[in-house]
């Protein structure tokens, strides 16, 4: 399903925008805080991407091309993953490159996709974030999601197990 906004289109993911997310996937300070560090490898983030086109097909999740309505620039990604239909719950996440950052593009696109959740019957959200990602904590808290907990050594990056944070919004 397309979604649109003030200024972004957001349309399902193909296996295609792997090449446009080459860039950030690739870049150490867009990856920083997340659970996988930077990739080189053009082929394994195509194959993520088809990862998650499955998942779509398969009802599971969407993921989201965030594009600009005036001049189609891809801008990064979004996402309702993890989709439980029996409890109404599922997570999001959101990706911009960094000449993205700063213009209220997340929080434009994710007020969307949480719109979006509510009227397909989800009633929880919950997103994660790495300690130190202040930039995605105070989105989630403009968005009305609350700290709920810490999800100690959740992620395993470099060698290091990693602490989260958890947020969560009733719809």
């Amino acid at each position: 399903m397309i979604l649109e906004t003030e200024r972004l289109n957001l349309r399902p993911l193909e296996v295609s925008d792997a090449d446009l997310l080459f860039p950030m996937m690739s870049d150490a300070e867009v990856m920083a805080h997340w659970d996988v560090p930077e990739m080189d490898d053009i082929d394994l983030i195509r194959a993520i991407v088809a990862g998650q086109v499955e998942d779509m097909a398969a009802s599971r999740a969407m993921f989201w091309a965030m594009r600009t309505l005036e001049g189609d620039d891809f801008l990064g990604v979004c996402d309702l993953s993890d989709i439980d239909r029996w409890h109404k719950r599922a997570e999001v996440g959101f990706m911009l490159g960094r000449g993205a950052w700063g213009q209220g593009y997340g929080l434009e696109a994710m007020r969307t996709v949480i719109a979006h959740a509510a009227s397909t019957g989800l009633r929880r959200l919950t997103a994660r974030t790495h300690l130190g990602n202040r930039r995605s904590d105070a989105l989630l808290e403009k968005l009305g999601f609350t700290e709920e907990g810490l999800l100690r050594g959740h992620v395993l990056r470099d060698g290091d197990r990693r602490d989260c944070r958890l947020f969560g919004l009733l719809l």
